[in-house]
């Protein structure tokens, strides 16, 4: 873009050239000129020493000087002031004569070698020019060698000739002024007669463009300028015209916009009413599913209950096949539910993750323990390798964790037919207390085809359309995961090739607890000690291996046959001998073989095997090996198999200290529910001297009125009479008015707590009680005996619980129960026998939409869990009860009540009371 406007340019193109011109031709004659004065000045100094040498050479010849100093004179006087000085030397280059002897002269007695020769020698010397001539001899002859009687010097003053050239220069420069300063007057005539039309010209335009008439360019112009101003008289009339017709569409345009915006206001109006429509259509198939869902797996829960009570009773081999057939049917069936309604958390945004410590080794034990019976049906290799480097204890949603593992390693035994399956984790630690793990999992089946592997992590996608009857499954597994992964902060991918299997890899992220739980290995009993590890498959090998490394022991592998019999053949024997299943059609029999060779050179023989026959492993036993698991390796599991014979922490037990003094204190305790009123009073018993029971807000109020005690527990939510309303009556009017009242509640909210303090309460307990919170508060409000100090009950000896159930925590039981078997019995037999009143309960409330009966059930029964060692049950009712004292519908917290229901029947079958109770 040039940036020089048009007056501007038409004074550098009118200026440029007669500058340079100017300068040009001034410059030359200026030069010129400046040449000419000197050689001017040169040719008449010539003119003047050459006579002047020849008129001296007599007298210089005699020695005249006296007419020397005439002739020197009368040339200065001639020529003055364009002579300066005129000086005649001898044959030595003395000075004879000189007409003006200066200051200066004394440098003009060098006498050039030229002059010797009677050559002209011009010096420049400033403002001077000095002329020096030799003197011929008169008696010269040509003949003769040429030859001097002295020389002659004259200067000449420049000065006059250096004025000459300066006037020369200010003459020129004076008409290239001139010229110049004509040039400008003439450019600024003629760009003010371009531009000032041209501005008119812009002007208007400036004002067309506005849509404005133009008033300036009516005068006639000059030459194309004029042409320019009738082209912009034309396209001023001609968008005039344009500006018309523009606004006739406009206005038609207008008119028509009117019409289809009021059409599009009525689809609008009907596309909203669809959406509702389509709205509540979505959430009349979400309850439905849910509420299929939860009537599908109540009777097939019966069917998988009846099934195992069948397991036990005598089968002829054809009911037994019908049996196995049921189960896997059901099983199949249930696992279809169970992601149907998992998916319908997700849509519904109700999944949420849990974050509690667990151990991750124990978590995908749990897994693996699950799947292996699948892996071994079909011959597979299944193996586990963890990273030494990753964390034990994390802070998270196990069971979440174990749902995506369980998908991810379940479709891998799946589509594999022959070869392995491995599971790989490592981790990283991240700046702030957290892990990222990175876990993977890779098969040798079939593979997937880069064009099908996005359809995997859509709902009810398959790689193929016949993969469902071929395999099995709703395609939601994945797409579960999928969220469940993103929810734990990280992503799966997925890396996969027809026939050459498939590769699922995803992190999630974990947050590291400060403090956490003492390995309970016996692993100290290993130190040291020479093993023997045979294995062919090299994933179980390594991860086999780095577990061995983590508990200190000198390992040798083998890999093949032949490294296991040179092993065995070397003159050091070996503590232990570990031998993986070698497969095959005949690996029975060659196991028998490798056990007998082992026997030789190990103190231990023990086997790592692809089954979980029991009748396998013991007739492997019986050939002479000491233990046998199953693949792939449970590290506890293995552990205590290889310590058992070197076990240097065997189990102490400890028995229960004596009972220390109880506080001479009388206590009153409120509770409705029949378990937690005898759980408290257990504990107190052991504490204080005396207590009174109430089961309900009036009794303890009227209590109050004949009694007074030192301390009252009181239950919240309670019949007839709530906590609140107790603990006001009681303060108002009673023996009791300063009696601390500590409230008893199994779930509160914080604003909640802060609301008992405000109402009359002294403090509160959280179930499930914490023994040492409980003698903290009896020491803090105990009036007489402030000093006195409450032993800790010590942990119960290890007593086996009276059931095996995934819903009970036997220990936590014990622990909540003081350490007492029985009364950890009663209270786990007093839920037990609440279940079915609960379930019926809570499925009267669910249909009535009952939203405050249904809470007080739950509540109720929440706190009975706090201390029967049931978690899980206690988590779930929790979640619930928080959920509706936020206000949440029945509809919103549906797919956790039917949990609920589900656990509460599975642990009813676990224990048996399910089948007591049919019968």
């Amino acid at each position: 873009m040039n940036r020089l406007g048009l007056r501007d340019s038409v004074l550098i193109l009118t200026l440029v050239p007669t500058v340079v011109i100017g300068l040009l031709l001034g410059g030359y004659f200026t030069i010129n000129r400046y040449l000419e004065l000197d050689e001017f000045l040169i040719e008449q100094g010539n003119t003047i020493i050459e006579p002047l040498s020849i008129a001296i050479e007599k007298p210089l010849a005699e020695n005249d000087k006296a007419a020397l100093e005439r002739i020197a004179r009368h040339i200065h006087n001639a020529h003055s002031p364009l002579i300066k000085s005129v000086a005649i030397f001898d044959t030595s280059d003395e000075l004879i004569v000189t007409s003006n002897l200066h200051r200066n002269f004394a440098p003009l007695t060098k006498i050039p070698v030229e002059a010797h020769q009677s050559l002209n020698k011009i010096i420049r010397d400033g403002d001077f020019l000095i002329f020096y001539q030799g003197v011929l001899d008169p008696d010269y002859s040509s003949q003769l060698p040429f030859r001097t009687n002295g020389t002659v010097m004259v200067q000449f003053n420049r000065q006059a000739a250096v004025v000459q050239q300066q006037k020369a220069i200010l003459i020129s420069a004076a008409v290239i002024l001139l010229a110049i300063g004509f040039a400008v007057i003439i450019s600024i005539r003629l760009s003010r007669m371009i531009t000032q039309p041209l501005s008119r010209l812009v002007q208007a335009a400036v004002e067309v463009s506005h849509g404005r008439e133009p008033h300036n360019i009516g005068q006639p112009m000059q030459g194309e300028l004029e042409q320019l101003r009738t082209g912009l008289m034309n396209i001023t009339e001609h968008m005039a015209q344009e500006k018309d017709e523009m606004q006739r569409h406009i206005d038609q345009a207008t008119a028509d916009y009117q019409e289809t915006l009021e059409q599009y206001e009525t689809q609008n109006i009907q596309l909203n009413i669809a959406k509702r429509e389509a709205l509540a259509a979505n959430q009349v198939k979400s309850d439905f599913l849910a509420k299929m869902s939860h009537e599908l797996r109540t009777p097939l829960n019966g069917v998988l209950g009846f099934a195992r009570q069948l397991y036990k009773t005598p089968l002829n081999k054809s009911q037994k096949d019908y049996l196995d057939t049921i189960e896997a049917s059901a099983n199949s069936l249930l696992f279809i539910i169970s992601d149907i309604l998992d998916f319908s958390k997700l849509e519904a945004g109700a999944m949420e993750l849990e974050s509690i410590q667990f151990q991750l080794r124990d978590a995908v034990n749990e897994v693996l323990t699950l799947l292996a019976p699948g892996a071994h049906e079909k011959h597979l290799e299944l193996s586990i390798h963890v990273n030494p480097k990753v964390p034990e204890h994390l802070i998270g949603d196990p069971t979440r964790f174990k749902q995506i593992l369980t998908n991810l390693v379940s479709n891998a035994i799946k589509f594999t037919e022959q070869g392995e399956v491995t599971i790989d984790i490592s981790g990283r630690l991240l700046a702030d207390e957290r892990t990222s793990l990175l876990i993977s999992v890779k098969d040798t089946g079939v593979g997937i085809a880069m064009d099908k592997q996005d359809t995997l992590f859509t709902p009810f996608g398959q790689a193929d359309s016949s993969i469902t009857r071929k395999f099995g499954g709703t395609g939601l597994g994945l797409i579960i995961t999928k969220h469940l992964v993103e929810a734990m902060g990280g992503r799966i991918t997925l890396n996969s090739a027809p026939g050459k299997g498939t590769c699922f890899t995803f992190n999630a992220v974990f947050k590291v607890p400060e403090h956490h739980y003492q390995s309970e290995l016996p692993c100290a009993s290993l130190a040291n000690k020479r093993v023997l590890y045979f294995e062919q498959s090299e994933h179980s090998y390594m991860a086999t291996t780095t577990i061995l490394k983590c508990w200190d022991v000198h390992i040798t592998g083998c890999r093949t046959i032949e490294e296991l019999k040179e092993a065995n053949e070397s003159e050091f024997g070996y503590d232990i001998c570990i031998i993986g299943d070698p497969g095959g059609v005949e690996s029975m029999t060659l196991l028998k073989q490798i056990i007998s060779q082992a026997r030789k050179h190990s103190d231990y023989v023990y086997l790592l095997l692809n089954t979980v026959s029991h009748n396998m492993r013991e007739a492997l036993i019986g050939s002479g090996a000491d233990g046998c698991l199953s693949k792939p390796v449970n590290h506890r599991k293995f552990c205590d198999m290889l310590a058992a014979p070197y076990r240097l922490d065997h189990p102490t037990i400890h028995t229960k200290q004596s009972e220390a003094n109880r506080l001479p204190i009388k206590a009153l305790v409120v509770d409705d529910n029949d378990a937690n009123l005898k759980l408290l009073c257990a504990l107190l018993e052991d504490r204080i001297d005396a207590f009174d029971t109430a089961h309900n807000g009036a009794q303890a109020v009227e209590v109050c009125k004949s009694y007074q005690y030192d301390v009252i527990f009181m239950d919240i939510q309670m019949p007839i009479m709530d906590g609140i309303t107790a603990c006001k009556l009681i303060r108002e009017s009673s023996l009791n008015e300063d009696t601390p009242i500590i409230a008893v509640t199994a779930h509160a909210l914080a604003g909640e707590k802060e609301q008992l303090k405000t109402v009359g309460f002294s403090s509160y307990l959280t179930k499930p009680l914490d023994e040492d919170m409980l003698s903290e508060m009896l020491m803090q409000y105990a009036a007489n005996n402030k000093h006195w100090r409450v032993r800790e009950n010590t942990k119960a000896a290890a007593i086996p619980p009276p059931f095996e159930s995934s819903s009970l925590n036997w220990e936590l039981a014990l622990q909540r129960a003081g350490g007492k078997e029985d009364l950890a019995n009663e209270m786990l037999n007093m839920l037990l026998l609440s279940i079915p009143e609960t379930l019926s309960l809570v499925e009267e409330a669910m249909e009535a939409n009952d939203h405050e009966r249904l809470l007080s059930i739950i509540h109720k029964f929440h706190g009975a869990c706090c201390y029967t060692g049931v978690p899980k049950l206690k988590n779930l009712a929790e979640l619930i009860e928080t959920a509706m004292k936020e206000q949440a519908s029945i509809n919103d917290i549906e797919p956790e009540l039917f949990e609920l229901q589900d656990q509460l029947r599975n642990l009813m079958t676990d224990s048996g009371l399910e089948k007591n109770t049919s019968l």
